[in-house]
Formats: structure tokens, C-alpha cells, sequence
């Protein structure tokens, strides 16, 4: 007859056992549902176009690429001209800031093809509001574009001003003289 230590150990070292090899065959059938992703640029800046390629969806296969972690929205992800390889293209937002982005393309068949864009340079902070644009309507002169329509007219009043004063000074002279 064993001892109750001597059947524990081997219990614990039958179970470790177990675990270790529940373990190790786990990642390899996450492993199989999980694809290779190409990008190209594998580095880019924003605004640049960048493509992605995989065969993980198979010969007959088709997929939607997402690249949401960048806010660039979904992208179409088509059969290339290899047979087997799905090719899909999407741009780099403007305001999207340097780091290291996800890119999934998600197969019909079940399968997910995942790779990392790393975006350089640039990019700028999207504010939360709009900038105001425009001309400000206060009243006041000087903030509103010249209407040539209005330059014509404040040309002529002022023409017709100086022609009035000039009259004015004129017949004022006349009179002077002629009283003197």
C-alpha cells in the first residue's frame, strides 16, 4: 500500500502534467485562427496609402479589413492577382498621432490576419470644435471684404463733395470781391 503522501505527490504531478500539456496545445489552435497580415509600408506617415495582403482566408476566400484603431474605418479587402492572396488598401488619417497601430483583416472562413502599422511624423490632434470662419458682423467697418459696389458709391459721394465745396468756396469768393 502507498503512503497518502507519496499518492499526493503523484497526483499533483499527474495534474501539473495535464495543465502543461492543456497549455501548450491551447495557443496553437488560437494560433491556427490567427493569419499573417502584410503591410506595405510596414511604416508610414499620415496620409499616406497603405495596402495590406494575406492569404489567410484561402484560395476561394473573401474578408473585411478594419483599421478603427487609426479612425480609418473599414476597408475592402479583394483577391489580388496571386490567386490565394486577398489585397486590401486604406490612407493613413491626417490627424492620426506616431504610434503602433492594429490593422485585422477578418475572413469568411472564421480566420482573423493581423498585423502592425507603425505611424512616423506628423499628425495633429483632431480639436474638438470647429475653428470659427468668416468675417465678424459687428457694425463696425473694417471687418467686412469691400463690395466694389460700395467703393463706386463712396467714390462718387465724396466726388460730388469736393465738386459742392469747391462751388461753395468759389461763389463764396465771388461775393467777396464784389462787395468790397
Amino acid at each position: 500500500m502507498r503512503s497518502p503522501a507519496r499518492l499526493m505527490t503523484g497526483t499533483a504531478t499527474a495534474a501539473v502534467t495535464v495543465i502543461a500539456l492543456g497549455l501548450t496545445a491551447a495557443p496553437s489552435a488560437y494560433a491556427d485562427s490567427f493569419g499573417r497580415l502584410e503591410i506595405t509600408p510596414a511604416t508610414a506617415p499620415p496620409g499616406a496609402k497603405v495596402t495590406v495582403n494575406t492569404t489567410a482566408c484561402g484560395p476561394k476566400g473573401s474578408g473585411v479589413g478594419d483599421a478603427n484603431s487609426l479612425d480609418a474605418g473599414d476597408f475592402e479587402v479583394r483577391r489580388g492577382t496571386h490567386k490565394e492572396v486577398l489585397v486590401g488598401q486604406f490612407t493613413v488619417p491626417h490627424d492620426t498621432r506616431p504610434g503602433v497601430y492594429e490593422i485585422i483583416v477578418s475572413c469568411d472562413n472564421g480566420k482573423d490576419a493581423v498585423g502592425d502599422l507603425k505611424v512616423i511624423g506628423g499628425g495633429k490632434h483632431k480639436p474638438d470644435y470647429d475653428r470659427p470662419s468668416g468675417h465678424v458682423r459687428t457694425g463696425v467697418g473694417g471687418s467686412v471684404e469691400p463690395n466694389s459696389t460700395q467703393v463706386a458709391l463712396g467714390v462718387g459721394v465724396i466726388g460730388v463733395a469736393a465738386v459742392g465745396g469747391l462751388w461753395l468756396l468759389r461763389r463764396r469768393t465771388e461775393s467777396t470781391e464784389s462787395g468790397s
